[in-house]
């Protein structure tokens, strides 16, 4: 009999121990995985701020696609102005000159080891794209391009966009929108800056 109770509280320990670790264990996995993600996903939306940089350059306003992006960064040209003499003495207008040259964007996307097939797919999510948004709106009296990219935690957690994790962060919402940009303002910062 005493053996039996003894084997019952061998288990009941190891079972309070396995217990015990898991719940260690579980927010500690949660937390490492969250950062890894974030951190992919925040390196990807900060090449296609570049991307939409360079497509600004090019053509004045944000592609409003990622087809018009690749395409655009694919085959346009970065114009690239040389100043020759002072602008910023005004007795000596006459010896300032300007002189524009033009860099194949290409060769700028392959000098900052951008992949154009890539950069639409949020990493870890199973092909989802990010949602891109560019327009011109009104803002303080002058017309201004807008641009906003951005994609909902939710689609590249994978099975930790439960919002039951949130219990082990407080800041953590699978409906929270990671993004650079605002459609509202003319600004490119991201949300995690």
């Amino acid at each position: 009999m005493r053996k039996v109770i003894n084997l019952a509280l061998i288990a009941l320990i190891a079972l309070f121990v396995w217990v015990l670790i898991s719940g260690i264990r579980e927010p500690i996995l949660f937390k490492a995985e969250l950062d890894k993600r974030e951190g992919a996903v925040e390196e990807r939306l900060k090449e296609i701020r570049v991307a939409q940089e360079l497509h600004r350059d090019i053509t004045g306003g944000f592609a409003p696609s990622f087809d018009s992006l690749n395409y655009v960064l694919r085959n346009g040209r970065i114009p690239t102005i040389s100043v020759f003499g002072d602008p910023d003495d005004p007795s000596n207008t006459e010896a300032i000159r300007y002189d524009t040259s033009y860099v194949n964007a290409s060769d700028k996307v392959a000098e900052l080891e951008l992949n154009l097939d890539s950069l639409r797919y949020v990493p870890y999510s199973n092909n989802e794209q990010f949602s891109i948004y560019a327009d011109t709106l009104t803002y303080q009296s002058t017309l201004v391009h807008v641009v906003e990219v951005g994609v909902e935690q939710a689609k590249f957690m994978g099975k930790f966009a439960d919002p039951s994790y949130a219990r082990y962060d407080n800041s953590y919402d699978p409906k929270r929108f990671i993004k650079f940009g605002d459609r509202n303002a003319p600004n490119t910062a991201g949300n995690w800056e």
